[in-house]
């Protein structure tokens, strides 16, 4: 059930799931208010006169691919607001665009994010930006001098600049009047607020208050988890202290011995739960989805390990759980050259056809088939380009492919032809990920989207090797190249690969607390870094020292692989803070202090054998204090050099 290269994971019980939820902030009695501001920029572009401007138009066409019964007419129209003066502690934030036909048409348009740069001057459709898939808001019916409005409420909630585009499907042309339009009758943004009462978040485990999930799928830049099919939750639906994980992945002797020489296949598992009835594998896929949502994440790319065995009817169910939770959610097809090495093209074609059928399986806007394939380079670019043929020819369907390689500059010209984006699978510690915006450019400038790798951190056993994360150093290296490089997408690798200790997936050595981490830098990718508003201290550390030897007769241990980080010993304490404090650090009976400033710091102390624990004081009150359940010894009983986490907002 083991794989050489894996991905992702949350797994944690009901109760922990709800404790995710923040509850909203009780109504302001203060009266709305109501700010209402003109398009900065707005003008269309038509892929019938694609190098044309329209920048003096006192119109805004929008229509269809057909539009006007040719082949390629699409037109779309660009608009951008600059909002300001919604206060911080808004609340009933609701944001609503407003448009005055200049003709009677039973059309629909929609609003789409635009995640690519422009201008209202010297744009054209040759120069568009690019769109996101997502649909803000849509409205249907326009009457020749009236105002129709779509509700854009998922997108603005903040001062900002805000870009739209606006679509339509029908190849009768939807007109608007433009800002150049004598009457006034340009589009305008209305945001209506209540003046929060200063008192809406002062505690709850995230050290911010989480954006809408609606204001989170809005943006057009996307977060997917790595899934990994042999780690569900629960194997055998057993209780956790007895269940197949306990029994034989993370003890010795477990499956009669077989892992035996690396000290047991795994170092964490997924949080257990008691037995349930009915379907528990298809129940259990919906608690990881409700997990994955509550973090902040668009959906998962589940890793397509085989199109016969269990991991195949795991890959089913998590669409159908998708389906069932939130259809939203969308699950990112990724067959994976490793696993399916033997099957032949006409074969995986007609499997990935029967999941596309799906809601929940993830299509751009232009209901193109997004498929990832892991290690894209186990076939080649030809291949793969006839079965992107085959796809379409045999089952109608257009493919977007996403190649994830393991060697992005080796393949990347080879497949520049055929895809849609770019991606790597990426390392895992903080040297391999110093210069993350290289690859990023360069996919830019051959015209790719990018989905950037994101991870924690790699301890594989039974390959005896380990990458050094540093402790949360390469998790915030790794989001700070997303960020820097504008990558398009973002995969966290992994969800769940327990394997080689890649999972941000709540488990039973940190809890939710990558997670938690992790949906700050999430919310600073998506929509911009949220202010501190609670106090939070986050502790990691190593149960043992790196080189120190197991008590357990292992005849293989890991070793740090080539290129690495060099291994550390060290007990990191990551504060997210609304104001400076006083940090008093405790590590094997020895404590030391420091001052942490306001917002985002890390500071890391040497590991000792005993306890860790972390107290944050402000004016000689306590304001977080985290006491991590992990003991560190010096003499482990298996090698085990996976980073615990814990934190004070649990």
């Amino acid at each position: 059930m083991v794989h050489p290269h894996r991905v992702l994971a949350a797994v944690a019980t009901l109760a922990t799931l709800a404790s995710v939820a923040v509850a909203p902030a009780p109504a302001s009695a203060l009266a709305a208010v109501t700010v209402t501001v003109a398009a900065a920029e707005d003008v269309f572009i038509s892929q019938g006169e694609p190098a044309k401007s329209f920048a003096t138009a006192t119109w805004l066409s929008v229509c269809g691919s057909s539009c006007g019964g040719t082949a390629a007419g699409q037109r779309q129209a660009l608009l951008r607001f600059k909002v300001a003066g919604i206060p911080a502690d808004a609340q009933d934030v609701k944001a609503t665009l407003e448009v005055v036909s200049a003709r009677t048409t039973d059309t629909t348009i929609s609003a789409h994010p635009v995640t690519g740069t422009w201008s209202e001057a010297a744009t054209t459709w040759n120069t568009r930006p690019a769109v996101g898939a997502s649909t803000i808001g849509s409205h249907t019916g326009f009457t020749a001098g009236a105002t129709a409005k779509l509700d854009l409420s998922s997108a603005v909630q903040a001062d900002g600049t805000y870009a739209f585009a606006l679509t339509g499907t029908s190849d009768t042309t939807t007109v608007l009047m433009s800002s150049r339009e004598s009457g006034d009758r340009g589009p305008k943004l209305t945001v209506t607020y209540t003046p929060g009462t200063g008192e809406e978040q002062t505690d709850g485990p995230l050290p911010f208050t989480p954006a809408s999930t609606a204001a989170l799928r809005a943006s057009g830049k996307k977060v997917f988890g790595h899934y990994f099919t042999p780690y569900p939750i629960s194997l055998d639906n057993a209780a956790p202290e007895n269940d197949y994980y306990a029994r034989n992945y993370l003890k010795p002797e477990g499956e009669s011995g077989k892992h035996a020489a690396y000290g047991g296949l795994l170092r964490d598992r997924p949080l257990g739960r008691a037995p349930i009835a009915a379907d528990y594998a298809l129940t259990d896929l919906k608690t990881e989805v409700k997990q994955a949502i509550a973090a902040g994440l668009d959906g998962f790319t589940v890793d397509i390990l085989s199109v016969t065995s269990a991991h195949w009817t795991r890959v089913q169910n998590l669409i159908k759980a998708a389906e069932a939770v939130d259809p939203g959610f969308k699950i990112v097809l990724m067959p994976d050259t490793n696993g399916l090495a033997s099957v032949d093209s006409a074969t995986l074609a007609s499997s990935i056809a029967r999941l596309a059928a799906s809601e929940s399986v993830y299509r751009l806007a232009d209901n193109r088939l997004v498929v990832a394939p892991f290690k894209a380079e186990g076939h080649t670019a030809a291949w793969w380009s006839d079965w992107m043929r085959t796809m379409e020819t045999a089952h109608g369907i257009e493919v977007a492919l996403v190649p994830v390689f393991l060697d992005f500059a080796k393949n990347r010209d080879a497949f520049a032809s055929i895809s849609y984006s770019f991606s790597n699978w990426g390392g895992r510690n903080p040297a391999a990920n110093a210069n993350l915006t290289t690859a990023i450019t360069t996919a830019h400038n051959l015209g790719k989207l990018w989905m950037q790798p994101v991870s924690v951190q790699d301890e594989r056993p039974n390959q005896g090797i380990f990458d050094e994360a540093g402790n949360t150093e390469n998790l915030r290296a790794t989001w700070k190249g997303a960020i820097d490089g504008k990558a398009d997408w973002v995969q966290l690798t992994t969800w769940n690969d327990y394997s080689e200790n890649t999972q941000f997936a709540p488990s039973g050595n940190a809890g939710w607390t990558y997670l938690d981490i992790n949906a700050y830098y999430l919310t600073c990718y998506k929509l911009g870094c949220p202010k501190i508003t609670h106090d939070v201290a986050y502790l990691t550390h190593r149960v043992q020292p790196v080189a120190a030897a197991p008590t357990y007769a292992q005849t293989k241990l890991m070793k740090l692989r080539g290129g690495s980080t060099a291994a550390r010993d060290t007990v990191e304490v990551l504060s997210m803070l609304t104001a400076a404090g006083k940090v008093s650090v405790t590590v094997g009976g020895t404590t030391q202090t420091y001052d942490a400033p306001a917002g985002v710091s890390a500071k890391t102390f040497p590991l000792k054998a005993g306890t860790a624990s972390a107290t944050v004081t402000r004016n000689s009150a306590t304001v977080a204090k985290v006491v991590s359940p992990y003991p560190i010894t010096a003499t482990p009983y298996v090698q085990d050099l996976h980073y615990r986490a814990t934190s004070s907002g649990r």
